[in-house]
């Protein structure tokens, strides 16, 4: 059976209607008032002359706002587009030109950035500015967020198609961010499996039972929350900490900080009795462990009891900082997904019982791995391959068909996505996952493209050539390096080479370390010796 995430969230709203969908502090949105500012949203968005298939550009924080905006595309068979709110006016432009938006929503915030390119953007009709704590510039034609929802009434519910076209943004994985698309009677019943499968629910077979069934267990249990910690804009947060969530009927708990704070979040599980937290790695988990720690060691414990799951997916969670949470919350699932915007690969499931090493996964029953000739790579045989997921898998990036069919391919009979992940399999059969084979940088989550921010160190005057590498970091997981030569014109300091970087790009993918060599390392032919110029950035970090 394939649903629709928009006919399914309507119905679970007509079912659970005083049941709370969205809370952020103290702003608290039940299903009903949900549905209903989504529909105004859905109004608005046909009014400005927006159709089936045209973009909505999300460019939020983690809010209500974010969440009903995203349902109020579905609604109008429209495609909403995560935008990254680190993106500064060159890379705000690429991605909103790029996925051929017609609509903005931004937090006020963030109004200088879309300023800098509002007129470059002809294509956008309608511009719709969310308050938040300050607003840092007026954007031309823009309509207040409030205002448009009194504006509208509901817009009527509508028929909607499988073949609707559900997209998100990679965060550069694939090279620039690119689209991947999905169809939505596909992802829509995969991630409502995956939501019933998580609160060991059987799923009905039609969208009326499935509505029923949430409201007998919501009525029977009250309500399941879950707390995405880490972006709305990412997979990770909207897929796993709100989508998946609000396919059972469950509440989304936002936090209400920008920026991630562990005492926050484990005051905000004790306040609405959170059942699922969701993060990216040690980035996330390492915090929440030492808040754990201060906590005990000062004598006030948080009540962790309502946790039942920790799941993170993106980047490494290590065996180290899994145990010390196992400590505090003896009782808690950690859930260490293998995947990415192209698909999800391989899990592993740690518990009080169940101690699972760093890096190690148990493969979905639709994974393979291949070698570099579509041969099949097999446990037990000592081979490396590329790591296939052959279960929900993407048609297509938007805009790109030859790298669509470079990573999406069909073999014998089945379609599989290759992300780009390498892997081998242990002693015991258990997939070992070895890196991309690409050179992303992935760095609290976040993925760092290091030519994007080659170019950027490039331009500092002074600069002659450069490469940029990832460096393992007990904190971020990677931190990005540069390695450059000068030109002798100008001796620019690391400093300077940073400060420069940072008025271009995004704050987290600026280097955090700048390595100075004679000559940057490359081939004969001028291409990239990447693992050289980590050998020159290990070493000068070590001395």
């Amino acid at each position: 059976m394939k649903t629709h995430f928009a006919t399914l969230w309507e119905a679970i709203a007509d079912e659970i209607a005083d049941v709370d969908a969205v809370v952020q502090g103290d702003r608290r949105f039940t299903w009903a008032e949900y549905e209903n500012r989504a529909s105004r949203i859905a109004a608005a968005l046909t009014a400005g002359g927006l159709g089936p298939d045209d973009k909505v550009g999300l460019f939020l924080y983690n809010s209500p706002e974010y969440l009903e905006t995203h349902f109020a595309a579905f609604k109008q068979r429209m495609v909403p587009i995560n935008v990254n709110f680190r993106y500064l006016g060159r890379e705000l432009e690429y991605l909103l030109d790029n996925a051929d938006c017609r609509a903005l929503f931004y937090h006020s915030s963030l109004a200088d950035r879309v300023a800098e390119v509002i007129d470059r953007l002809p294509n956008l009709v309608l511009v719709v500015e969310v308050d938040d704590d300050e607003r840092t510039a007026t954007v031309p034609g823009a309509m207040r967020h409030e205002d448009l929802l009194a504006a509208h009434a509901p817009a009527p519910r509508i028929e909607r198609s499988d073949d609707d076209v559900y997209m998100l943004y990679t965060g550069g994985t694939t090279g620039m961010p690119k689209g991947v698309m999905y169809t939505m009677g596909d992802i829509s019943s995969a991630f409502a499996l995956n939501g019933f499968n998580a609160q060991a629910m059987p799923m009905p077979p039609t969208v009326a039972e499935m509505a029923a069934a949430i409201g007998e267990k919501r009525r029977a249990e009250g309500p399941w929350v879950s707390a995405p910690c880490c972006p709305l804009m990412h997979g990770t947060g909207m897929w796993i900490g709100a989508m998946m969530p609000h396919c059972t009927g469950s509440t989304v708990a936002l936090l209400p900080s920008k920026r991630f704070d562990a005492d926050e979040l484990l005051e905000l599980v004790e306040q609405e009795r959170v059942a699922q937290v969701v993060i990216v790695g040690d980035a996330f988990a390492r915090p929440i462990a030492d808040a754990l720690d201060a906590a005990a060691r000062s004598g006030r414990a948080f009540d962790t009891s309502s946790l039942q799951r920790m799941t993170s997916s993106g980047v490494m969670w290590t065996a180290e900082i899994k145990q010390r949470l196992l400590d505090h919350i003896p009782d808690i699932m950690l859930v260490d997904a293998m995947g990415s915007t192209e698909g999800g690969m391989a899990a592993s499931i740690s518990t009080r019982d169940v101690k699972a090493p760093t890096a190690k996964f148990v493969m979905n029953p639709t994974t393979r791995v291949f070698d570099d000739d579509d041969v099949e790579v097999l446990p037990g045989d000592g081979r490396t391959g590329k790591v296939a997921n052959g279960g929900l898998t993407p048609f297509g990036y938007f805009k790109d068909p030859e790298k669509s069919a470079r990573t999406f391919r069909v073999i014998g009979g089945v379609r599989y996505s290759f992300p780009g992940d390498l892997a081998t399999f242990d002693e015991n059969g258990q997939l070992v996952l070895l890196g991309r084979g690409s050179q992303v940088i992935n760095t609290a989550g976040e993925k760092v493209f290091p030519e994007e921010v080659e170019e950027a160190v490039k331009r500092v005057a002074g600069i002659a050539d450069c490469l940029v590498v990832g460096l393992p970091d007990d904190k971020w997981g990677q931190i990005v390096v540069a390695v450059a030569s000068i030109d002798g014109t100008s001796s620019p300091s690391e400093n300077d080479v940073i400060a420069s970087v940072k008025t271009e790009l995004s704050g987290y993918k600026a280097p955090k370390r700048v390595v100075f060599c004679a000559e940057v390392p490359r081939a004969p032919n001028g291409k990239a010796d990447y693992p050289g110029a980590k050998a020159i950035a290990e070493a000068d970090v070590r001395g």
